[in-house]
C-alpha cells in the first residue's frame, strides 16, 4: 500500500481507505448501500488491514449512528493499527441542536461519536456540510477546542464551497488555530467538477482530497453501459434520486473508454476507474466501499500498477466536459486560453 501525506499535516494516510457506509444498514438509503453487521464488518476490516488499508471513514448520519457503532465493534482491540475518520453536521433529528456546526452541536456530536466508536479519539473529523447559520469563527474555534482537548487530531470538511474553505483557513491563520487539512469530495470519471475550483484551491492551501463515490454512485462498475440498463439487483433503483446526475450519453462514452482500457491492462472497469483517480493532483486517498468480500478484493486491485500516459489521455478525453462560467472562456476564446493554466 502506498501512503500519502494528508494536506499540510504530518498525518500519512493510505492511498485507498475504506468507507463504512455499508455498515449498519438502517433506513431506505443506507440499507440499499449495505447491511453489514459486526461480524461481517470485522471480516472486511481484517482484509483491509492485511492490504495496508488503515483509514476507515464513516459519519454519524450513516444509518443513524449504526455505522459508527458497527465500525467501533469491528476495530475493537486494534485502535493503534487504524485511523478513524468520521463526519458530522447533517441532521440527526428534528431538534434545534440536532443539526449544523455550532459549538454546542460539534462538541456534543463528537462526544456521541466517541461513545459509538468505542474510542477516545477521532483521527480526522470532517464537517459533513457547510452550515450557513453558524459563524465560521465559531466553527473553527470549536474545532480548535476539540483538538486541544485531544478528542480530535485533525480537521477537515466535506462537500464545501471553496470560498468557505478559504474563509476558514484565513481565520485559522489569524487566531493560530489548526488549519483544515482535508476535503472529502465527490470525484469520478463521470463527475470531474472538483477540478475546476476546488482542486486548485486544495493545491494552494494544503487541503488534500478524500474521494467519495469513486465509481460514480455505482455507475462505473462495468454492469451498466450501452445496451445494458441498470441490472435488477442494483442499488441505483432505490438510490438514484440521491446520486449526482449524469447524462446517459456521457456515461456511456466514459464506460466505453473504461472497457477499452480495462481490456488492454487486464483489469476490471472499477479498478481502472479508481486507478485513474489515484493519479490526480491533490488526491490523498480514494474511499472504497464494499457490501461483501468479493467486491472489496476487486476494489483493492486498483493499486499496485499504473495506467500508461496514453490510457490516461483516452480516459481524460472521454470524460471531459465544457466547464461552466467563469472557466468557459479559458477553454473557448483565444485571448483567455493563452492565460489558462495547464490541464490537470
Amino acid at each position: 500500500m502506498e501512503y500519502r501525506q494528508l494536506g499540510s499535516s504530518g498525518l500519512r494516510v493510505p492511498a485507498l481507505s475504506f468507507g463504512a457506509g455499508t455498515f449498519g444498514g438502517k433506513g431506505p438509503l443506507f440499507s440499499a448501500w449495505g447491511t453489514s453487521d459486526a461480524a461481517e464488518a470485522r471480516r472486511l476490516v481484517d482484509i483491509c488491514l492485511d492490504a495496508g488499508v488503515t483509514l476507515f471513514d464513516t459519519a454519524d448520519v450513516y444509518s443513524d449512528g449504526a455505522s459508527e457503532q458497527v465500525l467501533g465493534e469491528a476495530i475493537k482491540g486494534r485502535g493503534d493499527a487504524v485511523l478513524i475518520s468520521t463526519k458530522t453536521g447533517l441532521p440527526m433529528g428534528d431538534g434545534p441542536q440536532d443539526w449544523g456546526a455550532s459549538r454546542a452541536r460539534l462538541i456534543g456530536a463528537v462526544e456521541a461519536a466517541l461513545r459509538r466508536l468505542g474510542t477516545d479519539r477521532i483521527d480526522l473529523l470532517q464537517l459533513h456540510a457547510f452550515d450557513a447559520s453558524t459563524p465560521t469563527e465559531e466553527v473553527m474555534g470549536a474545532l480548535d477546542r476539540l483538538i486541544a482537548d485531544g478528542k480530535v487530531r485533525y480537521a477537515g470538511v466535506s462537500n464545501y464551497p471553496g470560498w468557505q474553505i478559504m474563509k476558514a483557513q484565513s481565520l485559522a491563520d489569524r487566531h493560530g488555530w489548526p488549519r483544515l487539512v482535508a476535503h472529502q469530495v465527490y470525484y469520478s470519471l463521470i463527475g470531474r467538477a472538483y477540478e475546476w475550483d476546488l482542486m486548485p484551491l486544495a493545491a494552494d492551501q494544503g487541503v488534500s482530497a478524500l474521494v467519495w463515490s469513486p465509481l460514480g454512485w455505482g455507475r462505473l462498475t462495468g454492469k451498466i453501459g450501452r445496451g445494458r440498463p441498470i441490472p435488477a439487483g442494483s442499488r441505483l433503483h432505490e438510490t438514484a434520486q440521491f446520486a449526482p446526475p449524469v447524462e446517459d450519453e456521457h456515461l456511456y462514452r466514459v464506460v466505453d473508454a473504461l472497457e477499452a482500457v480495462a481490456a488492454e491492462v487486464g483489469k476490471t472497469v472499477p479498478q481502472v476507474a479508481i486507478n485513474w483517480l489515484l493519479r490526480r493532483p491533490t488526491v490523498a486517498s480514494v474511499i472504497i466501499g464494499a457490501r461483501d468480500e468479493a467486491q472489496l478484493r476487486d476494489n483493492l486491485g486498483a493499486i499496485g500498477w499504473a495506467l500508461s500516459p496514453e490510457q490516461v489521455a483516452a480516459l481524460d478525453a472521454a470524460s471531459d466536459v465544457l466547464p461552466p462560467y467563469p472557466h468557459t472562456p479559458y477553454r473557448q476564446q483565444e485571448g483567455f486560453a493563452r492565460l489558462a493554466p495547464p490541464m490537470v
